[in-house]
């Protein structure tokens, strides 16, 4: 098992992409990102279709699990604003200038956004927001 959690947390699907891996626990997306990458809109636009094929429009919750180091497009934030599943945004940062980069991109997110330092504690938050 590749996260060390709670057995209430079951992973379904792993999906190896371009920009990372794609960890589908039921209704929550745990992406870890590559190292370097820069996550946009246009890099991320075909893993968001296939996650949400394998979602199938129920509705879910996004982390991003940052253990390596990648950019994003905050102003992107504005595509995922608009998808009706998606309950809310959270991310596990384990540097301070990952905790700087997610209060800028909290400010460009209308969902529900909250920040971590460890993953198991960012999967119960997203179970209340569901």
């Amino acid at each position: 098992m590749p996260h060390n959690l709670p057995a209430e947390f079951q992973l379904k699907k792993i999906l190896e992409t371009e920009i990372g891996k794609l960890y589908f626990y039921e209704d929550i997306l745990v992406l870890e990102a590559k190292e370097g990458i820069t996550l946009s809109y246009d890099t991320g636009f075909s893993v968001l279709l296939k996650s949400l094929n394998i979602l199938d429009e129920k509705p879910w919750v996004y982390i991003g699990n940052r253990v390596n180091s990648y950019a994003t497009q905050p102003v992107d934030f504005k595509y995922l604003n608009e998808l009706p599943s998606l309950k809310a945004v959270g991310t596990v940062n384990y540097s301070e200038l990952g905790v700087l980069n997610s209060e800028l991109e909290s400010k460009f997110c209308t969902k529900p956004f909250e920040i971590f330092n460890n993953l198991e504690e960012a999967m119960i938050w997203a179970k209340t927001q569901l």
